[in-house]
């Protein structure tokens, strides 16, 4: 085509998918029906290739073409910092990729439609274009205040959301050059323009104790306080279990039952029992029957959904429900009577379940523990603190002993066991970090969740054979290019990967796990696979667990700080009742792909708060080191430098202009950088000595050169 033919040829098109009797055709019908020739073919499919692109026509997933609006999707609009974002829709398994140039006026976390310009294949993801904003997601941002003479900016925190907030004079509030604020959004900066707001709250300066933790979380727009009528509501509810409440359940308070958590946790939703004869183990795990207390479309509920999860900083956490009833009626605290939602398991001594029982009980628990305690009564054998539990040890001892039996099994079977430590940061009364170190799994950790990973799965099967209306949680298989170049990762260690039929099968990747245990570089190589998978995410659709190696899985142990949970044990609990009746399952299909979505997506938003704290903590411990060498390997490698990990879990960047002893070239499929002169490479997992050479608590970033 010539370009004048060309240019009328798509107007043409334009103007058929726009006429009001037009229906969506094939590419072949289309060109039968504006009568392109057998010659013209490739040229057409190519003009409407990029008519498609620009979101001037819209192509199904069946291939055929319309108006843009007759296939947009509606989703969530999640930015990168590096300018391009992800669409997460709640009727597709996986987030559609928004280019760069494809993201229109959206800002993060806005509502959006967008057409599909090509679906996935071939391991790539499907793609997409923003044709508009449906509704702002975000109102409010925390950033930095930079004061002018007649007006001032915010610079916002979270780097997601990449334009700067113009501020006039009148509506600064008074704030402060440098000072951390909140900023209301008046104006999202249409036709280019900048968006405009006015500072609601000034948090103060970044030095003063606190403030840095709290401008995080209220940046990531984490509610902190419970409105009044969900606090009234809460105040509302009993402080004890009376014998009413009790009444009908099946009353496990003779059975010894303990909890294990961590010293200083408050928001105890788990309790375990076992007791072991004939060959049988009998595995009791008791969850707080939350949603005996808050009740669906209550005022509790719609803000526990709202929040989806309970947000843990480093020395604060923002719950999911007030403390009425996660600190107290929903906390399992020893000595006291508490409704539960038991799932009653019977074990063989290979760790298949042979039977199960799910049953609203009441409990009392015997003894809180914590895992420091039990780890030293049965790694210690001469523990003085034994004496103080001898009542309880044979049970602690059993244990130890189906834990064992359970992750054989599940490792058998090519369950991923990430045993890698996380960071420990300790503040002082300030909020100054005065260490940083890594943190291990012990035996007590690990018997607890060996209880819950089975108790889930326990749930989830019978959920999925009863074909009840249900939130799963899935984990889809890691993407081809991103395996094959952690395989690549670890050749630098002298390890490999067997992809049987060019996939990967989870049984391969715990074998290496099994192979680096003990070994100086285990952590290091655990959380670059962790970073190769997929995010595990909740779905109506059960399409099973891949890194647990798991048919049948879902969130049902945590009630008091996953909404999942809460939602699982209402369906479960009317299934019990004989109330889950057609009616009552289709208002359950109705609302589920939504709590599903938001449970995603809060759970992603706590997860990013959470590590954005560790960062700017770590970052702020790096301070004092600056001109210091440290011992690190290399965990990532990009054109503009390499990243280290330190022993202690601190990672830092060393900008390929802090290698001056040549010129180095970045070859990506070798992910290595090279020296072009002297032939000196830096490749992943490379043990090297840095020296900090400078840290940026603004940006929460380390930076090293080569000691």
């Amino acid at each position: 085509m010539e370009r004048m033919n060309t240019n009328l040829m798509k107007k043409t098109v334009i103007d058929l998918m726009h006429e009001k009797t037009y229906r969506p055709l094939r590419f072949k019908e289309l060109c039968m029906r504006l009568g392109i020739s057998k010659e013209e073919k490739d040229a057409f499919n190519e003009l409407l290739s990029g008519l498609v692109l620009e979101g001037k026509i819209g192509l199904s997933s069946h291939g055929k073409y319309a108006k843009p609006e007759l296939f947009a999707l509606t989703g969530v609009f999640q930015a990168s910092p590096r300018g391009f974002g992800f669409v997460t829709v709640p009727e597709r398994t996986e987030d559609i990729f928004i280019p760069a140039d494809f993201t229109g006026p959206a800002l993060h976390m806005d509502t959006v439609k967008l057409a599909v310009t090509s679906e996935s294949e071939d391991g790539k993801r499907a793609e997409g274009r923003i044709l508009k904003v449906v509704s702002r997601g975000v109102e409010t941002l925390v950033g930095s205040f930079q004061r002018g003479r007649d007006y001032g900016f915010v610079i916002p925190d979270n780097r997601r959301f990449r334009k700067d907030v113009f501020v006039p004079a009148e509506k600064a509030r008074g704030a402060l050059d440098k000072q951390k604020v909140v900023v209301r959004i008046t104006s999202y900066g249409e036709n280019g323009k900048s968006p405009e707001g006015e500072v609601t709250e000034i948090l103060g300066f970044p030095s003063e104790p606190g403030t840095d933790i709290l401008a995080v979380a209220r940046g990531y727009d984490i509610p902190m306080v419970f409105p009044e009528e969900v606090l009234r509501e809460a105040d509302s509810l009993p402080s004890s279990v009376s014998e009413n409440a009790a009444f009908g359940r099946l009353d496990l308070r003779n059975l010894p039952t303990v909890t294990i958590d961590g010293a200083d946790a408050k928001d105890l939703d788990d309790a375990v029992s076992l007791s072991f004869s004939d060959g049988i183990w009998h595995l009791g795990v008791h969850i707080a029957d939350v949603s005996h207390y808050v009740r669906e479309g209550s005022q509790l509920d719609r803000e526990a959904q709202k929040r989806g999860t309970s947000v843990y900083l480093t020395d604060r956490v923002i719950p999911m429900l007030p403390q009425k009833l996660s600190n107290g009626i929903c906390s399992l605290n020893a000595g006291e009577d508490r409704l539960t939602f038991s799932v009653l398991m019977d074990v063989d001594e290979k760790g298949t379940v042979i039977s199960h029982q799910l049953a609203e009980t009441v409990i009392r628990v015997d003894r809180r523990m914590d895992y420091a305690t039990v780890t030293e009564l049965l790694e210690n054998a001469d523990s003085p603190l034994k004496t103080s539990y001898l009542e309880l040890m044979p049970m602690f001892e059993q244990m130890r002993d189906l834990s064992l039996i359970l992750r054989r099994k599940r490792f058998a079977r090519g369950a991923i066991d990430f045993d890698f430590p996380e960071a420990k940061i300790s503040l002082d009364e300030k909020g100054r970090p005065v260490s940083v170190e890594a943190a291990e799994r012990t035996v007590s950790h690990k018997l607890i969740e060996d209880f819950m990973l089975l108790a889930n799965e326990t749930v989830a099967e019978e959920a999925f054979w009863l074909d009840l209306p249900f939130v799963y949680r899935v984990h889809e298989k890691p993407e081809d290019k991103k395996i094959r170049a952690f395989g690549f990762f670890i050749n630098n260690f002298g390890y490999s990967l067997h992809f049987g039929g060019g996939e990967i099968h989870p049984k391969e990747l715990q074998k290496l796990l099994e192979k680096i245990d003990g070994t100086k570089e285990e952590g290091l190589i655990s959380r670059i696979l962790l970073r190769s998978m997929r995010r595990a995410k909740y779905s109506t659709e059960n399409s099973g667990h891949f890194g647990l190696s798991a048919r049948f899985y879902c969130h049902f142990t945590s009630p008091i700080r996953r909404y999942p949970d809460l939602q699982i044990h209402r369906i479960l609990k009317d299934y019990l009742h004989g109330e889950l009746d057609e009616r009552r399952m289709a208002e359950y299909r109705e609302v589920l792909n939504t709590v599903c979505t938001q449970s995603s997506l809060t759970e992603r938003r706590a997860d990013e708060a959470e590590r954005e704290v560790e960062k700017l903590k770590k970052a702020q411990y790096m301070l004092q080191f600056i001109g210091e060498s440290f011992d690190g390997v290399i965990s990532g490698i990009t054109a503009r430098g390499f990243y280290v990990e330190l022993e202690n879990t601190v990672e830092g960047m060393v900008p390929i202009t802090a290698l001056r002893d040549d010129v180095y070239i970045y070859i990506e499929e070798k992910y290595q950088l090279a020296g072009e002169m002297l032939g000196k490479v830096y490749s992943l997992g490379q043990r090297v000595q840095v020296t900090v050479s400078a840290v940026d608590t603004a940006l929460k970033t380390v930076e090293f050169e080569i000691a």
